[in-house]
């Protein structure tokens, strides 16, 4: 680990890419250099305050995982965000699309499972994400309408688009469980990092610190990996969610397209009958085109002298 200065943390966080790698690696630096966590956050919402639009939600994501990561390490990190975080979603909130917020809500709903935050916090931040919306109450009506109009209205269970599900997918195909480099560096830890009853074997100061060394390293390295995957459980939460969504919805859209082919399949069997009658209706009318052509013939007419002839 790299040694902390608060320009190396500005350089760090400039960095800073959306990734899952990138969030995690800044991540594990902040949580390793914890006993600054009061400087971290006070740069880390100067430079989001600075950061361009579409790079204020990798700031919110790094909170999120430096908050739940550190947790078992100490309380230093949710304690230092706390005064700022509510500050911050506003801020992040102001200026970002649907999409944004969306993302915004589910670190939030996730702190509320995981009781992140106290109740007052949460409320706060409630607050300065959905500003002064409020639940309410509605009637088995009002829900048959937002069911019944699942394309067309905004709410969590709308079908997500295809690009969204592509996107997901994508990104579980590097996730935290099919990482088989980690998986080789996690079962060649050495066995002395894994039994408490080794520790007698250790008979100096320097193997001890030799071995608190190996320690920390394991320690960080399984820290990391148990965040990565508790990531991925989350996120493969969402992509479940997305799915059974999306599968709602195109049943609808099945039922719908299956009832309209039933009508213009009755559409086509009135017509082919109209079709069917014509046609026989056709052939046994008169064929014009056979009778003999008077046009300019001589025709005989007999006047009244030739009927009072004397002869």
């Amino acid at each position: 680990m790299s040694a902390f200065s608060e320009a190396a943390l500005e350089r760090k966080l400039s960095e800073l890419s959306n990734s899952q790698q990138s969030v995690q690696t800044l991540s594990l630096w902040l949580i390793h250099h914890r006993k600054h966590s009061g400087l971290i956050v006070t740069v880390w919402e100067r430079e989001l305050r600075k950061a361009k639009p579409n790079r204020k939600l990798t700031f919110l994501y790094l909170a999120n995982d430096v908050i739940q990561n550190s947790k078992r390490k100490g309380p230093e990190f949710t304690k230092d965000f706390a005064p700022v975080i509510v500050e911050a979603f506003k801020h992040v909130s102001s200026e970002s699309d649907e999409s944004c917020k969306k993302h915004l809500g589910r670190v939030l709903s996730i702190w509320e499972e995981r009781s992140v935050y106290e109740n007052d916090v949460l409320e706060q931040l409630k607050q300065a994400l959905y500003g002064d919306r409020k639940a309410r109450k509605r009637t088995f009506e009002q829900i048959k309408v937002d069911e019944n109009n699942c394309s067309t209205q905004s709410s969590p269970s709308d079908p997500p688009q295809t690009t969204d599900l592509i996107r997901a997918l994508q990104e579980l195909e590097n996730a935290a469980s099919g990482d088989a480099a980690v998986h080789q560096r996690i079962a060649s830890l050495p066995v002395e990092v894994q039994d408490v009853s080794l520790l007698d074997r250790i008979t100096d100061k320097e193997s001890g610190e030799q071995l608190s060394k190996m320690v920390d390293d394991a320690c960080m390295v399984l820290a990391d990996y148990n965040g990565r995957l508790a990531a991925e459980i989350d996120d493969r939460k969402q992509l479940t969610r997305m799915l059974s969504d999306f599968l709602r919805c195109q049943k609808e859209v099945l039922a719908e397209k299956e009832h309209k082919l039933e009508e213009y399949k009755r559409k086509l069997a009135r017509v082919s009958q109209v079709r069917k009658e014509l046609r026989s209706r056709i052939q046994n009318l008169p064929d014009l085109s056979r009778l003999p052509n008077v046009t300019g013939s001589h025709v005989h007419l007999p006047f009244a002298g030739d009927i009072y002839s004397d002869d």
